[in-house]
């Protein structure tokens, strides 16, 4: 009896000691796979990350070459000298830019907002105006005999448009219609520069590029292909007063000329915007005084206060 209660408590030693060491290699196992768990759970999300940072990289650069084949290549900034606040414009360089339209541009587009008597003080004498509306036949009428008669221009006439109607304008040009330039620099985004990086921008197609039979590749119109061919080039325009005509030259004479087309107010503009300011500022500080000296007494009073009485 006394060697069966040994041999069972022998056991029960065995196994309570087996019981107690379990748990902690159980514990010990589990810690190192929760470990291995972890890193690995860390580099799938590193390699994840790059993942996506790789596709949003490629996808941005797709939809910036997409863009910049569907809206054109970003134009640069030009200082043009008339963008500063108190800034004119160049009048010397838009008699150039009026020189410029008429020898160039005017065989394909219009102006039919601006008149000739806009160009009196502007950039020519009211003689000369008035000797270049009268080059010109206008269409006018009916006379007392229900006829309609032609006569030479006058200063209230406008451009004359090279084209009868939109049909005309689309034959002669191989479908394509040539927009009317009396507001171009407000009718295109950052239009000015984007007149001039048009009319500068034309090269050779880069390789993979086909332009079809009729058009030309410009990077900075919309698609790359446009219908207008090359019109500026060195000495195409002989100036009145001796200023090389370069390509550069004449294509800010003429973005000058139509800038000043789209906003013929703008001087005057600025000027009454300088004058309402000089004013408001004499107001203001008339209005500081006057607060100063009709405050002054109350703010420099004193209060007292008698408790005793």
């Amino acid at each position: 009896m006394a060697g069966g209660r040994v041999i069972q408590q022998l056991i029960r030693r065995k196994l309570y000691s087996h019981s107690t060491k379990t748990p902690a290699l159980s514990s010990f196992f589990s810690k190192r796979d929760e470990g291995v768990d972890s890193a690995g759970m860390k580099s799938l999300r590193v390699f994840a990350l790059l993942g996506a940072g790789v596709s949003g990289l490629l996808s941005f650069t797709t939809v910036a070459s997409a863009d910049e084949a569907e809206h054109g290549l970003e134009c640069p900034s030009y200082p043009w000298p008339h963008k500063g606040i108190l800034s004119s414009y160049d009048h010397s360089s838009i008699r150039r830019g009026h020189q410029v339209y008429q020898q160039v541009c005017a065989a394909c587009h219009s102006m039919s907002l601006i008149s000739y008597r806009d160009l009196v003080g502007v950039a020519y004498t009211e003689d000369e105006v008035k000797a270049m509306a009268a080059e010109i036949e206008v269409v006018d009428g009916p006379n007392d005999e229900g006829e309609m008669f032609s006569r030479p221009g006058k200063l209230s006439d406008r451009f004359p448009q090279p084209y009868s109607n939109e049909q005309a304008a689309r034959f002669a040009n191989g479908g394509a219609y040539p927009p009317d330039l009396s507001l171009i620099t407000k009718a295109r985004h950052n239009g000015q520069n984007y007149v001039f990086s048009l009319l500068t921008g034309y090269r050779d197609p880069p390789a993979g590029v086909t332009i079809r039979e009729g058009l030309h590749y410009n990077p900075y119109f919309p698609g790359g292909a446009i219908a207008m061919p090359q019109m500026l080039t060195d000495g195409a325009v002989e100036y009145e007063d001796g200023t090389p005509a370069t390509e550069a030259q004449m294509g800010k004479d003429v973005v000058t000329f139509l800038s000043w087309a789209a906003e013929p107010e703008m001087e005057e503009r600025k000027l009454m915007g300088f004058k309402w300011i000089f004013v408001l500022s004499l107001a203001l500080l008339q209005a500081g005084y006057y607060r100063r000296l009709r405050w002054s007494v109350l703010k420099s009073r004193k209060l007292v206060v008698d408790v005793v009485n």
